[in-house]
């Protein structure tokens, strides 16, 4: 497979080479662990599983790493409002956020490295851009890096900095995106601050926020590495500054292709704690979906498109993934059906079915494309509509349901929503589903009717099908 990405650095989707052929190095930015990860950021973190997933797919050796910002403004002022130690409290949101990752089927990154546990490395890194020319200590303790003295400085947000006020230092991690000065590398500390401090050749303080980014990625992915991902809001000035610091410092390309996600709205609109649209990962689940579902909303999206994130959207998955799990039933009854059938609907007696091989090269061929998942979804569900046809025709042999399944199985090795979960149905519900079907078998249907909607108002359908009866999740939540 010859990957393509859309590189936000060049404007334009390039091939992928990496600098070591058939190794990959991805750094993706985590989360700020001051509190719960919100949908919104899911959007990139389930973005960023599925570039992993890709690259592994098609044979690369990868070294992911994504970075846990454990301090800064936010971490620090909950903590302190809070009342405990800065590490406790990040400790809570970090298993909070690992917890999360398993319920999304996020692969694991090979590292998350935490900023506290890399202050020497960004002092090391500092010191190296104060040496060079384009850092200094100002008076009012801080280290700052001087924007002037790197002259490609905006050339990942294409933003022409000639003519707009320079010298102007900003302190805090995050300012607006169309502020132009100095950043600061290394706070000094003060007493908001409190307990929180590291002694440093400038006095005692904390790194800001950009600088993290910049060591932790150099010391697991070297000074130059293949691949960098965030949220598109990251673009200005987060990775704009960890940009100017690598670079200027090494005096080598820092980042070959960057690759920004879109951002996500609600139902429209921006998500916010004051338009009651504001939802964790928790609220939804709470709300009586899945991960799987959630899962299937944020992939079902291409990543550079904005994404509206919506209830009625969570109800189309749970429609479509029934539909592939009915799917993968009826495949898995056929591969177990006598032997002696008509020979596969397009395949010679005696050869392995072809058609499930068409499907998967168009899911290839689209996930290969910048990671177009609209059309591998599509590719996924023309597998599913051909293979019920010739099932329903009666020419689909135990070969063509196996083959269908190993098409099925290799396209979730990206998506990981397809593969059909334990079923995991109540006991009251099971127990009316015994009863129905000893209605039907005595052809009491008024009885059958009535348990079926005991089992709907339950929050479950039950389908009559040859193999007996089938319950699923209802399309949509119970209150």
């Amino acid at each position: 497979m010859q990957l393509k990405f859309y590189n936000s650095l060049a404007r334009r989707v390039e091939p992928f080479e990496p600098l070591v052929p058939g190794k990959a190095g991805l750094y993706t930015c985590g989360p700020t662990v001051y509190n719960f990860a919100h949908i919104g950021n899911f959007r990139a973190y389930v973005f960023e599983d599925v570039l992993h997933r890709t690259l592994e797919y098609a044979g690369y050796a990868l070294t992911h790493v994504m970075n846990l910002t454990d301090v800064d403004d936010k971490t620090i002022r909950g903590s302190r409002a809070a009342g405990v130690p800065l590490r406790d409290y990040t400790q809570t949101y970090k298993d909070a956020f690992f917890e999360d990752l398993r319920t999304l089927s996020v692969e694991p990154a090979t590292v998350y490295p935490a900023a506290t546990d890399h202050i020497p490395e960004m002092i090391a890194l500092i010191s190296r851009l104060v040496e060079k020319g384009v850092a200094y200590r100002a008076a009012d303790g801080c280290v700052y890096f001087s924007v002037a003295k790197f002259p490609d400085y905006g050339r990942l947000a294409h933003l022409d900095f000639s003519g707009m006020r320079s010298g102007v230092r900003i302190s805090n991690d995050e300012y607006a995106k169309d502020a132009v000065g100095d950043f600061a590398l290394w706070k000094a500390w003060d007493e908001a601050d409190g307990p929180v401090k590291w002694d440093s050749p400038w006095g005692p303080g904390r790194p800001g926020w950009h600088i993290e980014c910049s060591a932790m990625s150099m010391k697991y992915l070297g000074e130059s590495f293949d691949l960098h991902t965030g949220g598109i809001d990251n673009l200005f000035p987060h990775h704009e500054n960890e940009i100017a610091q690598a670079e200027a410092a090494t005096g080598r390309p820092f980042v070959r292709c960057w690759m920004h996600c879109a951002h996500l709205r609600v139902d429209g609109e921006k998500m916010s704690k004051s338009l009651g649209n504001f939802y964790t990962l928790r609220d939804l689940l709470a709300k009586g979906w899945t991960g799987r579902e959630i899962r299937y909303v944020l992939v079902a999206g291409h990543y550079r498109q904005p994404l509206n994130f919506a209830f009625d959207a969570l109800a189309a998955a749970r429609t479509a993934l029934s539909r592939i799990d009915e799917f993968t039933v009826r495949m898995e009854a056929l591969a177990k059906g006598p032997a002696g059938q008509a020979p596969s609907a397009g395949s010679p007696e005696g050869q392995a079915p072809s058609w499930p091989n068409r499907h998967l090269e168009a899911f290839d061929a689209a996930i290969s494309d910048d990671l177009n998942t609209p059309l591998a979804l599509a590719a996924v569900f023309s597998l599913v509509n051909e293979g019920n046809r010739l099932a329903q025709d009666g020419r689909a042999t135990p070969a063509d349901a196996a083959a269908a399944l190993a098409a099925l199985a290799r396209m979730d090795r990206v998506l990981a929503v397809l593969a059909r979960p334990a079923a995991e149905v109540p006991a009251d519900v099971r127990a009316l589903a015994d009863a129905r079907a000893a209605a039907r078998k005595a052809k009491d249907w008024a009885a059958s009717d009535r348990i079926r909607d005991e089992i709907a108002a339950l929050g479950w359908t039950v389908k009559d099908t040859k193999e007996g009866q089938r319950l699923a999740p209802a399309a949509a939540p119970r209150a």
